[in-house]
């Protein structure tokens, strides 16, 4: 009590205690401000790195659109190009496949139709076989249209075929005999081009003449049966052949059975018989005008002017020399059969395709 008598008795005590209560609190205020002061210039300069910052994320973002437009549309662009040569090459492809339609479609083969007198050509090339262009089916069917037409000054066979079935030859050779008979004001003519061996030459001695080049391959007059026999290699490789069969010589081809005498002689006995079938063919065909060499039936082969001297042929000339100078009609009508126009068309076409494949497919290598 005595000290609270005294501090509030003594006024210069007051005075001082008063002051410094003063003067603590203008201090914290400068501090205060000060602190308050860097504060706002901090955050004064953090919201302008942040203008800042902001104003470059902009930029970066126009940038990025601007470089996105222009993929866009350079893809946009190369679509569309690549869509417009898309169009012209179908249009290309369609003309070009409309004209390989129109190219072949008249050409009807059996039913050509003629004004006028006119020689009749049918082509037998190839393989003569059931299956193959030059079937007798295909063939027949060209002779008869030929023979049929009233135009048809004289016919001729036009070759080119090393051979194949002796009975695909030996219908052909009938037929041509049988029209000669019920047509005998059509002369027929076989021409030799590159090649006319065995059935093909079969075919050819039913004609009234045979004509060929000088170079041209003619003969073959011979009947063969080949193949392999892998006995002997079997053995070496170690291999077992078990073949069953029900029938003393129903096995008498296989290749890795060994040749039984017996079985070969019936092969060589049959060979024989269809060979001597076409002797007799040709002899019908050809008579007296056949020479008397020792070879000539022995399966050789001549050329075509060595086959006028041995009597195969009758003179050297061509399709053109025969219908002209021989029938005396020049202008040639073809009336080789041919299959639906269809079929050729796609044949064709997959034929020409698979050529400009390989030929691109060769370039790439």
């Amino acid at each position: 009590m005595s000290d609270d008598k005294e501090k509030g008795s003594d006024p210069w005590l007051a005075d001082k205690e008063n002051s410094g209560a003063a003067s603590g609190d203008s201090s914290e205020q400068k501090t205060n401000a000060g602190l308050l002061g860097r504060l706002r210039g901090k955050s004064g300069r953090s919201q302008g790195a942040s203008d800042s910052e902001s104003a470059t994320g902009e930029g970066a973002e126009r940038w990025e659109r601007k470089v996105i437009e222009k993929l866009v549309m350079g893809l946009f662009k190369e679509q569309r190009k690549t869509r417009r040569w898309n169009m012209v090459f179908k249009g290309l492809m369609f003309s070009y496949l409309l004209m390989l339609f129109f190219i072949y479609m008249p050409n009807f083969g059996d039913t050509a139709v003629s004004v006028g007198k006119h020689t009749a050509l049918v082509d037998i090339s190839g393989v003569i076989a059931a299956d193959a262009a030059a079937s007798a089916d295909g063939v027949i069917t060209g002779l008869r249209s030929a023979f049929k037409n009233k135009g048809t000054a004289g016919v001729i066979l036009r070759i080119n075929s090393p051979g194949g079935s002796p009975v695909q030859a030996g219908y052909i050779n009938d037929e041509i005999g049988r029209l000669r008979a019920a047509h005998p004001d059509v002369p027929v003519y076989a021409v030799i081009t590159d090649i006319c061996a065995s059935g093909g030459y079969y075919i050819a001695v039913a004609a009234d003449h045979i004509y060929a080049d000088k170079a041209s391959i003619v003969g073959s007059i011979g009947v063969l049966m080949d193949g392999f026999g892998f006995v002997d290699a079997m053995k070496k490789v170690g291999v077992e052949r078990r073949l069953m069969t029900a029938g003393e010589h129903k096995g008498f081809l296989d290749p890795f059975s060994p040749m039984n005498h017996k079985e070969k002689q019936h092969v060589e006995a049959l060979l024989g018989n269809i060979h001597q079938q076409f002797i007799d063919t040709v002899k019908k065909g050809r008579g007296d005008r056949l020479g008397n060499d020792d070879d000539l039936f022995s399966g050789l082969v001549w050329s075509g002017e060595q086959g006028v001297k041995m009597g195969l042929v009758d003179g050297l000339g061509s399709s053109s020399y025969v219908a002209r100078e021989v029938i005396g009609v020049e202008k040639i009508v073809d009336f080789t059969h041919q299959p639906p126009v269809l079929e050729r068309f796609i044949e064709r076409l997959g034929v020409t395709m698979a050529n400009t494949l390989s030929s691109t497919v060769g370039k790439i290598r």
